[in-house]
């Protein structure tokens, strides 16, 4: 009989969308004249720009001919995309290599993975709320957690603990779920932090696009230091609309590096290069010539556009919000809304008085931590229509 993993019984019962996923289901089985609104799960409704679905063509079409044929490709990423990846980061004035980036199938999956370089017995750091990936890849793999907490206090911007050691650091800016963003001088702290402590930053940017501000970073290799202490996850689900087609990047810098037991030196990234050649057979060379094609002018322009009109729906919510008197937090240089539940509720007590009395979904805070309990979290990616209809539901409410 084998021995099991049993970590996994340390896990809540349900992941967090899978609960909501559930409640809905058994809601609209119930209901099935009600027309539910969907503003919890982070996933877009726009669909890919043109460039992109052109670019998404030419690779199928590739793959018709014997001269242009593709079969396995690099588990790193195909060049092409690598290099436009290193081009972006230029433009946002952040320079990296083309051997210092991974293609992968989403920033979700690697935050989990790139638990599989750090043992077990590290000290975690994770800030409270947070996005529940983060938790629960290091329960399975039976690592102690500390928390840090993200409150109205600090404006959901922890900062380190000058007098307490981690090794492993998780950062989300702009955050999920409660959309605050770090600035310059903040992110500094905690590059200063991590190198005084001799600790790595997972840093989450997976929001970067949406960022207005011009002062705030858009990546953490914008502070100095930063290549010496941190691994930068990005994804193109938000940025371009790639929810389904599935296609994100991890920047390992060269200069990681860390000691082993045995008094050696050990690059991050050559330790990453090994487990994605290893486990991971790369993207599709289909998905990732529709990738590339989102870091071109008219790539970038589209996109830009339909971030702007999902930044249209997070002003609607934080209008209609502010008219009911509803302290919140995010929708600028965000896309998500994270606000206080009304009349005092829990948030899964509003979660389902609003399915029940509004038909609109929502997130419960208390998915991402403790600090969430009385709070809820809305997201701009529905349409505008349906983002109005939500917003005068909810006012009648309150």
């Amino acid at each position: 009989m084998p021995k099991l993993n049993e970590n996994y019984l340390n896990l809540k019962e349900s992941y967090l969308f899978s609960e909501i996923a559930h409640r809905v289901n058994a809601y609209t089985a119930a209901h099935p004249d009600k027309k539910v609104i969907r503003l919890g799960i982070g996933d877009v409704t726009l669909p890919i720009g043109s460039e992109v679905i052109s670019q998404l063509h030419k690779g199928v079409d590739a793959l018709s001919k014997a001269e242009t044929f593709k079969g396995y490709g690099p588990e790193q990423g195909y060049d092409f995309l690598r290099e436009a990846i290193v081009s972006y980061y230029q433009q946002n004035g952040v320079a990296i290599e083309a051997n210092e980036v991974f293609v992968s199938d989403g920033a979700k999956s690697d935050t989990g993975n790139i638990t599989d370089l750090f043992d077990k017995d590290n000290i975690i750091l994770i800030p409270d709320p947070v996005y529940p990936v983060y938790v629960d890849t290091n329960i399975m793999n039976g690592r102690h957690i500390t928390y840090i907490d993200a409150t109205i206090e600090n404006n959901f911007l922890p900062m380190p603990d000058h007098n307490s050691h981690a090794d492993i650091i998780y950062i989300c800016s702009p955050n999920n779920p409660t959309g605050a963003a770090y600035n310059k001088e903040q992110l500094k702290e905690w590059v200063d932090y991590a190198l005084a402590n001799n600790a790595v930053i997972l840093y989450d940017s997976a929001y970067e696009c949406f960022i207005t501000d011009p002062s705030l970073p858009r990546s953490i290799f914008a502070i100095e230091g930063a290549k010496k202490c941190a691994i930068e996850f990005c994804s193109l689900s938000k940025t371009a609309g790639f929810t389904g087609t599935r296609c994100g990047y991890t920047i390992v810098p060269m200069n990681l590096k860390f000691t082993t037991s045995n008094g050696s030196n050990l690059s991050i990234n050559a330790m990453w290069n090994r487990r994605q050649t290893t486990k991971f057979n790369g993207v599709s060379y289909i998905v990732q010539k529709g990738a590339a094609a989102v870091f071109s002018p008219e790539g970038m322009a589209q996109c830009k556009k339909n971030i702007q009109y999902y930044q249209g729906n997070a002003q609607i919510i934080a209008d209609s919000l502010a008219k009911k008197g509803i302290r919140y937090f995010g929708g600028v240089n965000s896309p998500y809304i994270w606000f206080e539940c009304p009349n005092q509720m829990d948030s899964w007590e509003f979660f389902d008085y609003l399915l029940n009395h509004a038909q609109v979904v929502g997130t419960p805070g208390a998915g991402f931590g403790k600090n969430g309990q009385k709070f809820f979290r809305l997201t701009s990616f529905g349409n505008h229509e349906n983002t109005i209809e939500a917003m005068k539901r909810m006012e009648s409410l309150f």
